[in-house]
């Protein structure tokens, strides 16, 4: 996504339109007790409390009611959460904030669970709704259609997109992220033409008449997609409050933005600085933008980070999506792509390529977060590290898989011999585990996808994520579908790669902080660490078919209430 912001831009902005800002976060109450509750504290020797002490934004004292009680003072503020549960704060341990504030500014294509779209008619006059509030010439985007979920079963084409406009350029992004389909408008003004050639790690997509269908994959669909989301300031600002006050209100304390550009850090720190993200920040750069700039110290990364800020991991992309046919698999899909039996996905770049990009990051001290759906992009990428290990070998590297979808056990065992973590999309159980099993996989690997029974037999550390805004942030969903497995149809997906809930819970907190190396800060309540906490109306221990029901009541970020569910006041 194309964000942003430059800093003097952002302050003369502001300034002019007179927006009111807290310069600097809000400072924590003194002193705060939080009793009568029931403490997940995500640490393995004590992993139950019953009352917490906050000092400032730091955890004093954990513990029962009479042991906290006694720290009471005359200015300490009581919670009492009358049974209520309270867990560390919300890592995102993947994910591209604030890409869901989106939907502010663009039209919503999904299909049920998530959205309303049931076929091309539908997602076509959903957009020319858009068009008929945007002023010709103006971009019209819509996000999230998905081809399978579609009465079609088909992409929409270009000549369909030409019916909702022709004054405008139409682009309708697909819900993996990973293509999307423009109207000629939309071809012309990004410099597509039937004689425009592949870029590499891409596809722009021709019937069998070498004519455009509007269709683009990967690289091709990055870069008119980069141009198309040129945002202005106004923009930021509606798509930021919407992510931040979603985000907040399901219990996130550290964010994500994976794969981002100059402006994007720019913004998003600036944002940070000046008050209007409450909580903390996880900037990944994208090597493909920045990678170069970061390596010969044009662009130097230590200028961003602060308190709230931390921008010390590369992301690279190794393939695409599964459910975008451009994962790159071993063996071929399950059902046919496009007729062709052997078809097996693609690679973003060549091993060649990846290790170098590798090596590179690997000798200069960054961590690295990978990007691998398929199990021949993990092949890749788990032989790069490897080359990589071997020319400069770090004894704790931390390189994050990201995904790690259909990673098979033998890469595992790498994973952990090589010091590599894999962080798994397991809500693609519920919200694509169906088609897995009858188009993409086939039923014997879609069992096996996000396999974290298997990694947490191997004592291979993992977290989980959603990927926002491929689909929605909503943590408790995420740790029901790790621990449960249930498609949107009802159906287990893998029984034997479910989880416990406490299992699930980590991966989501103490286990996600230390893929971060976090974990002496943020993940757990512990004497000493940072007071990011949530209070939950249930406990996801007791009931684990019952978890996704679970609703935030209070989000803490070092202390500072950050929401509160106005119904639920006093709990």
């Amino acid at each position: 996504m194309k964000t942003l912001l430059k800093t003097s831009l952002v302050i003369i902005v502001i300034t002019t339109l007179g927006i009111y800002l807290a310069i600097s976060p809000e400072d924590p109450p003194a002193s705060q007790l939080f009793i009568n509750a029931h403490v997940l504290t995500m640490n393995a020797d004590t992993p139950l409390a019953e009352a917490v002490a906050v000092e400032g934004d730091r955890i004093l004292a954990v513990g029962s009611n009479e042991a906290i009680l006694a720290l009471k003072n005359g200015s300490s503020i009581i919670h009492d959460l009358k049974g209520k549960t309270l867990i560390p704060g919300i890592i995102d341990a993947h994910g591209h904030f604030p890409g869901s504030g989106l939907v502010a500014l663009t039209t919503d294509l999904s299909s049920p669970p998530v959205g309303q779209v049931t076929n091309i008619p539908q997602l076509q006059e959903k957009l020319r709704q858009q068009a008929a509030n945007t002023p010709p010439g103006e971009w019209v985007i819509g996000f999230a259609y998905d081809d399978t979920l579609l009465s079609e079963k088909q992409h929409p084409t270009r000549a369909q997109l030409d019916a909702v406009s022709t004054e405008h350029p139409v682009l309708a992004i697909h819900v993996s992220g990973h293509m999307s389909v423009a109207n000629s408008l939309g071809l012309e003004m990004a410099g597509y033409d039937e004689n425009t050639p592949n870029p590499a790690g891409g596809i722009i997509v021709k019937d069998s008449n070498g004519q455009l269908t509007g269709l683009l994959e990967e690289k091709a669909h990055q870069e008119l997609a980069y141009h198309a989301m040129d945002l202005s300031l106004i923009d930021f600002y509606h798509i930021l409050n919407f992510a931040t006050e979603e985000y907040a209100s399901m219990g996130v304390t550290t964010a994500q933005s994976g794969a981002a550009d100059t402006s994007t850090i720019q913004g998003l720190s600036m944002a940070s600085k000046l008050g209007l993200i409450p909580f903390r920040l996880e900037l990944w750069p994208y090597y493909d933008m920045l990678g170069e700039d970061i390596l010969s110290g044009e662009f130097d990364l230590e200028d961003f980070n602060s308190d709230r800020v931390r921008t010390r991991t590369i992301k690279i992309g190794a393939d695409g999506s599964i459910q975008g046919f451009t994962g790159y698999l071993s063996h071929p899909y399950h059902t046919p792509f496009r007729g062709d039996e052997d078809y097996r996905g693609y690679p973003i770049m060549s091993r060649e390529k990846l290790t170098d990009w590798v090596t590179r990051f690997h000798q200069a001290g960054f961590q690295m977060a990978i990007h691998g759906n398929g199990d021949a992009a993990i092949d890749d990428i788990l032989y790069a590290f490897e080359q990589a290990q071997i020319e400069h070998p770090a004894e704790d590297p931390r390189l994050i898989l990201i995904h790690s979808q259909m990673a098979r056990d033998d890469q595992l065992d790498k994973m952990k011999q090589l010091g590599v973590t894999p962080s798994f999309f397991s809500a693609h159980t519920y919200y694509w585990g169906d088609r897995h099993r009858d188009i993409f996989m086939g039923p014997e690997r879609a069992m096996r996808m996000s396999p974290a029974h298997s990694a947490e037999e191997r004592q291979l550390r993992y977290s989980v994520h959603l990927d926002t805004p491929v689909v929605p942030m909503n943590p408790m969903l995420l740790v029901w579908s790790t621990v449960n497995r249930l498609s949107s149809g009802d159906q287990v997906i893998g029984e034997e790669q479910r989880v416990p809930p406490m299992s699930a819970l980590r991966a989501i907190t103490i286990d996600a902080a230390w893929q971060i190396f976090k974990e002496e800060e943020l993940g757990s309540i512990e004497v000493g660490k940072l007071a990011d906490l949530v209070v939950l109306d249930g406990d996801p221990l007791v009931n684990p078919e019952a978890i996704r029901e679970i609703q935030v009541l209070q989000t803490f970020v070092g202390g500072v209430s950050i929401f509160k569910r106005t119904s639920d006041q006093g709990y």
